[in-house]
């Protein structure tokens, strides 16, 4: 009998319950930086900081004596500026990081790196004061906290496919973008009931700026910089106490070797035709939908003179259209695969960009509206909506269809490619809408060049297998 029972051994092949507990924390502790990180894109580039950056700028550009339509221009050429600066590090920067990563297989360091860029960058948008003197300063701090985000979404991205099975990637996708845009509903929330103050000095529920902050001196809307820095602070603790990275052997420790690597690696894409064809693609449609972001708080303040509470409800509502859709998206995606997801949202996003482009104040689409009439306001709100929810399972999808393409021993690298192609033609969205909008005058029509660049995208998708390249 002691024979026998000697004989019984554990499947190893069987996880344990510790095993899969550590893998359930782990996975919510990858959600977790949805979590935390989304708010620098929610409140800052979009719904808080954006537009207060441009109402300031556009004071202090009348105030040299332009006019109000060429100063609302000219404050929206400076906001495409500092993104476009920041889009070119970034493009340079990302795909020879992700090769020294995957070489070193070390990812935890440079997540702990650009985390610090990250609170720092945003912590000094606080120094954004109201007469207009930083703002500069205020470019600079935003691009800071911005290459900080980006990079420790490339680093934590490809960790995705080591989560679970390729089946189940498009529902843990989505699933943590759903998080990412709840904490971005509700930090934006937190900031418009607490401290952003609107014209009468209190914010949107009548309360006075919280902590005995300055109304006249915009203390409360710019206390969203330490804010945002607070919240990333207090909710990567999960991430950095749950998430473990998988032990991979280091080949070289030098960036020389990881250039060379990733030089190799281009050369051979013209051969890779489907990946090829999708970093393409998603150049282009990512550039416009990050463009689309990152300009539509700053187009409801130039073209609907909407105030920055009326931008943050703006916010909220496309918040948490993009968390049900993203939730809903990644079930689509791990039943349909990624490919169908992606089409679906671009030609959504160019219909509504199409709606927007063709509305002012005054009318739309030709057809003139009475004085003061709200309309524009709504249909403003449904399109902000329908951005949010189509904006967000385009991003969940297309992390999805990644790591179909992202080699098993080198996923930053190809992670890093990615962040390449979304932000070697960064520039190219803000550009074009800043040299539209400077060659018009005219923020409205300033946003035109964003439907060529999804339909780019969309074009190209005829390329790319829907089974990507792992298979």
């Amino acid at each position: 009998m002691l024979q026998a029972m000697s004989s019984v051994s554990i499947d190893p092949a069987i996880p344990t319950p510790e095993a899969l507990r550590a893998a359930r924390r782990r996975i919510h502790g990858w959600w977790a930086f949805d979590w935390a990180s989304q708010p620098y894109f929610t409140l800052g580039l979009t719904f808080i900081f954006g537009p207060y950056f441009a109402a300031v700028a556009t004071e202090a550009f009348m105030a040299q004596g332009l006019a109000e339509q060429a100063a609302d221009a000219r404050a929206q050429s400076l906001w495409s500026l500092g993104q476009t600066v920041a889009g070119v590090i970034i493009a340079l920067c990302a795909p020879i990081l992700g090769a020294f990563a995957d070489n070193t297989g070390r990812r935890m360091p440079w997540i702990v790196l650009f985390s610090l860029f990250y609170v720092l960058g945003a912590a000094a948008l606080w120094f954004t004061l109201p007469d207009g003197s930083f703002l500069v300063g205020a470019l600079i701090a935003f691009g800071i906290g911005l290459i900080g985000a980006e990079f420790t979404t490339i680093f934590t991205n490809s960790m995705l496919p080591e989560l679970g099975e390729d089946s189940a990637i498009g529902r843990l996708s989505g699933n943590g973008f759903a998080w990412g845009y709840l904490g971005g509903v509700l930090a934006l929330f937190i900031m418009l009931i607490f401290f952003a103050e609107g014209e009468s000095g209190r914010t949107f529920v009548g309360l006075e700026p919280a902590l005995g902050l300055d109304a006249e001196a915009r203390e409360g809307t710019r206390f969203v910089g330490p804010f945002i820095a607070i919240w990333y602070v207090v909710f990567m603790i999960p991430f950095f106490l749950w998430v473990r990275e998988a032990r991979r052997p280091a080949t070289h420790a030098r960036f020389g070797a990881a250039l060379g690597e990733l030089v190799r690696t281009v050369k051979g894409l013209p051969g890779r035709v489907s990946l090829f064809a999708y970093l393409g693609s998603s150049m282009f449609y990512r550039d416009a939908l990050n463009a689309l972001y990152g300009f539509g708080g700053t187009y409801a303040v130039l073209v609907l003179n909407w105030s920055v509470t009326q931008v943050g409800i703006f916010g909220i509502i496309g918040a948490v259209t993009s968390a049900l859709a993203t939730w809903l998206g990644g079930k689509a995606d791990s039943r349909l695969g990624p490919k169908p997801v992606i089409i679906g949202a671009i030609v959504t996003l160019i219909v509504v960009c199409a709606v927007i482009l063709g509305m002012s104040r005054e009318s739309l689409w030709g057809i003139a509206l009475a004085e003061g009439s709200g309309v524009p306001d709504v249909v403003f709100y449904i399109c902000g909506a329908i951005i949010g929810g189509a904006g967000g399972v385009l991003q969940s999808a297309s992390r999805s269809m990644m790591c179909r393409h992202a080699p098993v021993a080198r996923p930053t690298e190809a992670f890093g490619l990615y962040a390449l192609s979304g932000k070697a033609t960064a520039f190219l969205g803000p550009a074009l809408i800043g040299v539209t909008t400077w060659a018009t005058e005219s923020a409205r029509l300033g946003m035109a060049p964003l439907i060529g660049l999804f339909v780019l995208g969309l074009v190209l998708l005829v390329w790319v297998r829907p089974e990507g390249e792992r298979a």
